[in-house]
């Protein structure tokens, strides 16, 4: 029996809204109206080849932790599975704009980790303001400019996401001011919240980014920095990132990703290549192999002095608006055995697929 609640109420009228707007859709495209509406909707099935399907509870009934699943963000979870429902909302005028991106689904909830309760569906709520050509000023709370990947699962080659990406911050609360050099350079500066604290400023300390880019026909290059305190303790949180990606050929792609992030002696430093190659204008192959190394005095995935490498394939198959992504994955663990065979014996690997699909609006 449905329960109507206050966060049922919301999503509702959130989504009637969203098919209000999506019926006179084509009319604003063919008419080029400053208002835009997409998003994805994804699904997949996940299992394990060496490691067990289910979820482990010890003597009290609670759940085993880790278990089954590779410890980063999204596709964790065994059998037929969701991700999310993502609708965009958007303005695009000469001057002034907005975005509305909002969430539903377990891969929504875990990218606005933060944020206070189940109902809470804003990925990101931003306006902005030209004040040039040259400059733009957004405020409010966007998608990280840190890393290779994001949360959107048809904006990454690879379905399931990789440790940089998941210990990285995922979102930012704040004022960003861009600015283009020429042609080819940009740069960003930002203040904003601590990571992650989209809502709202819970400590009163505040963290500073910012970003050089450069690009042309074949690719660009992205150097990222953040640093502040993110808690009531004096460390600051301290991160620089590379991303780079280039077409080498009209069939062949490169892209690389490099991090170091450290509070007080903890954090982690990693890197990632991603070659991947288009057979066809419908299919393409993608290999993502990464090395993270936890940092001596701690780390955030399976503790202090552990080295993981992680290899993931990924196929991609196009067909109008729809993609379909098979994917193997190999993860190995120096320095500590958090992954559960099927005898519910602690091991060092895990190997995994899964098949994702991922419809586009």
């Amino acid at each position: 029996m449905l329960k109507f609640t206050f966060a049922n109420i919301r999503l509702f009228l959130v989504f009637s809204l969203i098919a209000l707007l999506n019926i006179d859709l084509q009319a604003q495209e063919e008419s080029k109206s400053p208002f835009i509406i997409s998003g994805t909707v994804d699904a997949y099935f996940r299992t394990n080849f060496n490691g067990i399907n289910k979820t482990v509870y010890d003597d009290n009934g609670d759940p085993l932790e880790p278990a089954a699943a590779p410890v980063t963000s999204f596709a964790n979870d065994p059998g037929f599975a969701i991700g999310m429902a993502n609708v965009i909302l958007g303005y695009e005028g000469d001057k002034v704009g907005f975005v509305a991106d909002l969430v539903v689904g377990p891969r929504g909830e875990d990218a606005v980790f933060l944020s206070t309760g189940s109902p809470a569906i804003v990925n990101q709520l931003y306006v902005y303001y030209n004040l040039s050509d040259k400059v733009r000023l957004t405020f409010g709370n966007f998608n990280t400019f840190l890393g290779y990947e994001v949360i959107s699962p048809a904006a990454n080659f690879n379905y399931s996401t990789s440790y940089m990406f998941s210990y990285g911050p995922f979102s930012h609360t704040g004022l960003k001011a861009d600015f283009t050099i020429d042609e080819n350079w940009s740069a960003m500066l930002a203040v904003m919240n601590p990571t992650d604290y989209t809502e709202f400023n819970p400590i009163g300390k505040y963290t500073f980014g910012g970003q050089l880019g450069y690009a042309n026909d074949a690719g660009s290059a992205y150097l990222n920095l953040i640093y502040g305190e993110q808690s009531l303790s004096d460390d600051a949180l301290f991160q620089v990132d590379l991303t780079t990606g280039w077409n080498l050929s009209d069939a062949f792609y490169l892209g690389f990703n490099g991090t170091y992030q450290t509070t007080d002696g903890e954090g982690f430093a990693g890197a990632a290549i991603y070659p991947q190659l288009s057979t066809s204008d419908s299919f393409a192959i993608g290999l993502r192999a990464e090395y993270f190394n936890e940092l001596a005095d701690g780390g955030p995935a399976y503790g202090a002095d552990t080295n993981t490498t992680a290899i993931t394939l990924t196929g991609s198959y196009t067909y109008g608006n729809l993609i379909i992504k098979p994917e193997l994955r190999l993860d190995s663990v120096d320095g500590a055995k958090p992954f559960m065979d099927s005898d519910l014996m602690m091991q060092d690997n895990l190997s995994s697929f899964l098949v994702a699909a991922i419809y586009s609006f």
